[in-house]
């Protein structure tokens, strides 16, 4: 537990190739996988700049962690291509939900903490912000914001993979 920003929900790893990395998963029995291919962002700023990523991810939980794959598909400057071009791939960041975005998000700029990217999908309570804090691989901070829908997504990727019984084991979402 953080004491700053609570308890860790989930864990972000950056892979080269999203199918193969989801395919790796299934092998260790984690899944149901939701897929999104290229992402749609409102808005993507690295170090406070536009930036015109272009990514897919795919989510699945095991039990309360929620497992997020994240490939980006251009070189738009990002904290993702930053880990890859360092030579890592794999865990690259945790993150902590709220409800309570703007509070946290300026609780954390208060403690001194920077923004290495940011952005939003479907919408103001679809935000999430990275912060510069990766001391070792693996260790960079994001916060997003689960007010919205993106909260209610994340609850039925939980519930379903409580109940999953190893059928339709991957899940395109449009």
């Amino acid at each position: 537990m953080s004491r700053l920003f609570g308890e860790i929900r989930q864990i972000g790893y950056v892979v080269r190739d999203l199918d193969a990395s989801v395919h790796k998963w299934l092998e260790l029995g984690v899944g149901p996988w939701f897929i999104v291919k290229d992402i749609q962002t409102d808005y993507f700023r690295y170090r406070g700049e536009d930036s015109p990523v272009q990514m897919s991810i795919a989510l699945a939980n095991s039990g309360d962690i929620q497992l997020e794959l994240i490939q980006q598909h251009n070189d738009a400057p990002s904290g993702y291509l930053d880990f890859l071009d360092a030579g890592h791939e794999g865990a690259q960041h945790v993150a902590y939900w709220t409800d309570d975005y703007q509070s946290l998000y300026d609780k954390a700029i208060a403690a001194g903490f920077t923004v290495l990217h940011e952005g939003a999908i479907g919408g103001e309570q679809g935000r999430f912000a990275y912060f510069a804090t990766e001391f070792d691989p693996g260790t960079v901070v994001e916060i997003s914001d689960i007010s919205g829908p993106k909260g209610q997504v994340f609850d039925y990727i939980k519930n379903t993979a409580a109940t999953w019984d190893g059928t339709d084991p991957i899940r395109v979402t449009p």
